[in-house]
């Protein structure tokens, strides 16, 4: 499934009408969320209030320039007049004039530097806080469980950490000083109104209601309809996915036309909500402008008669008009960005979720540390479930000594990758224990734990590089000379010197320019650069040809040798010369051996290895 927009703010998208946002997600605890990301800024006290004293002195500079033009055109309308009456010494006063302008002039200017100041302070302390944070949840993720990312879509961990962690900072950066900005200009602009004229204020602050009144079941008719557009399109965008991520599969079974015909249904659909929500919405603007038109009106009628009755001068019309124009812009601005910071509040809770995940418990204060492993692994008498009521691994009892080669044979949900993963303490046992030479790995540090390990699993993971990194990966300092003999043990020296850049060769996303098992034999010369203690390989030959397995094979004994290795495999054939084998169904070791020995017993190793060769001779 698709993340659509999943943590954004009302009110940054375009092609729709003002005051009817998109759905806005609640949080769920706002004030406790709002406080523990405010803690977040504390360090950055004194440039906040910078940040606050800079907008507060821009505003007001940019509030008291409407005065000043009002003034100037009262000298110019008080000249024109006394001129007109051949008064005496009349004419308009360019001297006072050109005064006026010069502080309009330095109004500007400063408040488009105390504006640039705040922005800019802003900015920074933004980006710290969502480094903190990212930082903060970066750590996080690397003390989180196991558990926890089986359990979590992977989809569902990055929409948090980038898509809800930009979203925090967007906030910050520009909705902050915006909501400071507009509360200052409101407050200022109704001052600057009162010493105008109390009437026409009353006339202004009575068209707010009035416009609610009117604009109310317009927004909660276009709400509906902007909810049914987002599931539409969060419904088309989960279609679009899975066809195009599946388009071979689409294909081979010919389901272009149902798929089609998917499509366009979904896409009806979202035309017809999409349609009836900006139709609605549409209506907003014009129905605020009558109303701001209506009270121009009245404005312009009640400020007229004032003037004849020289209450008020005329450049105060024009002064108080352009005021009431820009009341109307702050008021939309602080209701946008009350629904932008909830939506934040979201994100951030969402954030904060995963920082109050419980970690991986360091079960000793004073771990132990194997100077000189000799790696004789023992499970004893090991009980494990992943819920408490269905255990999966009951009374496991295994001894493996230095150097053997332990493979691990089942059916699928036997238990075979469980008994791995608990052996690197991806989880923890419910009863008895696993020691390595005498030592519970609960006394060790998981870092030190798993430093023994190399892997080679079935799923293959590359990274966005060359061939050349992506095999060092495990290696800080090393060689191209000890690259390439890794590589060659993996028989992977010839397929990577046939490609145009050789070594040097960029994988690209998922590592789609080279094969499955091609990408294993890289995988394998990784683990053989990295010269593990302990190996596990989990179906690591699986996605190679037959000819290619028998290379493998031949390298993974050179690599095994003295070394402790746990291999899980389906393939029998791949396991014969194996020290042990353990049969494990149901979570429970119910054979073991050597290949000879377990065919001898006739038991259920000897099934599953006769089926195994009926299927390939057959």
């Amino acid at each position: 499934m698709s993340q659509t927009n999943r943590g954004r703010g009302p009110g940054l998208r375009g092609g729709r009408g003002p005051g009817a946002p998109f759905p806005v997600e609640k949080p769920k605890q706002f004030k406790q969320t709002l406080r523990r990301l405010l803690n977040y800024l504390k360090p950055y006290k004194w440039r906040l209030l910078s940040v606050l004293f800079a907008t507060i002195i821009s505003t007001l500079f940019t509030i008291y320039s409407p005065k000043l033009l009002g003034k100037a055109t009262t000298t110019i309308f008080e000249g024109f007049v006394s001129k007109q009456t051949g008064a005496l010494g009349g004419g308009i006063d360019f001297q006072s004039l050109l005064h006026l302008l010069l502080i309009l002039l330095m109004l500007y200017v400063l408040s488009s530097l105390f504006n640039y100041l705040q922005q800019y302070i802003m900015a920074g302390i933004a980006q710290k806080v969502v480094y903190d944070i990212r930082e903060e949840v970066n750590k996080k993720l690397k003390r989180l469980p196991l558990r926890y990312f089986d359990a979590t879509p992977h989809g569902e961990v990055l929409s948090r950490v980038v898509n809800d962690m930009e979203n925090v900072g967007n906030t910050l950066q520009q909705s902050l000083t915006t909501m400071i900005q507009s509360l200052v200009t409101i407050i200022g602009i109704i001052i600057m109104m009162l010493t105008i004229s109390p009437l026409m204020t009353l006339i202004v602050v009575l068209t707010i209601p009035l416009s609610l009144f009117v604009l109310k079941p317009i927004t909660q008719r276009s709400q509906k309809h902007f909810k049914e557009q987002q599931k539409q399109l969060g419904a088309l965008n989960s279609h679009v996915e899975e066809m195009f991520t599946g388009h071979e599969i689409v294909k081979a079974y010919g389901h272009e036309k149902q798929s089609m015909a998917r499509f366009g249904s979904i896409n009806a659909e979202l035309y017809q909500a999409g349609w009836r929500a900006q139709f609605i919405s549409g209506m907003i603007m014009p129905l605020m402008m009558f109303i701001g038109n209506l009270g121009y009106v009245f404005i312009c009628i009640v400020g007229g008669v004032l003037v004849t009755r020289q209450t008020i001068q005329i450049g105060d019309i024009q002064a108080f008009i352009q005021y009431a124009r820009q009341f109307t812009q702050p008021i939309n601005q602080v209701a946008n960005i009350s629904n932008i910071i909830q939506a934040t509040i979201a994100s951030a809770e969402r954030v904060f979720e995963v920082l109050d995940k419980q970690e991986e418990e360091q079960l000793t204060s004073k771990p132990e540390v194997l100077s000189s492993p000799k790696v004789e692994v023992r499970f004893e008498h090991v009980h494990f479930s992943y819920r408490p009521d269905e255990p999966l691994i009951e009374d496991m009892s295994i001894d493996v000594k230095q150097g053997q080669s332990i493979a691990i044979v089942g059916p699928t949900g036997a238990g075979k990758t469980t008994l791995v993963n608990l052996l690197m303490r991806f989880y923890e046992v419910d009863k008895g224990r696993i020691t390595i030479d005498n030592v519970d790995i609960t006394k060790m540090d998981r870092g030190d734990l798993r430093s023994l390990f190399g892997m080679v699993l079935q799923e293959t993971w590359l990274f966005n590089g060359t061939i050349k990194e992506n095999i060092a990966y495990s290696q800080d300092h090393v060689s191209d000379e000890a690259i390439v003999k890794a590589a060659e043990a993996a028989f992977a020296d010839h397929f990577i010197r046939t490609l145009p850049e050789g070594y040097e060769t960029v994988l690209n996303e998922e590592a789609s320019n080279i094969s499955q098992g091609q990408r294993q034999l890289l995988t394998i010369a990784r683990a053989i650069l990295a010269n593990p203690t302990i190996l596990i390989l989990d179906e690591a030959t699986s996605s190679v040809d037959t000819r290619t397995e028998i290379h493998i094979q031949q390298a993974m004994d050179n690599l095994l040798k003295g070394r402790t290795s746990f291999i899980i495999a389906h393939r029998l054939s791949t396991i014969q010369n194996a020290d042990l084998i353990l049969v494990m169904d149901n979570g429970t070791v119910i054979e073991q051996g050597t290949h000879n020995e377990l065919l001898e017993r006739q038991g259920f190793y000897a099934e599953l290895y006769h089926s195994q060769y009926q299927q390939a001779t057959s």
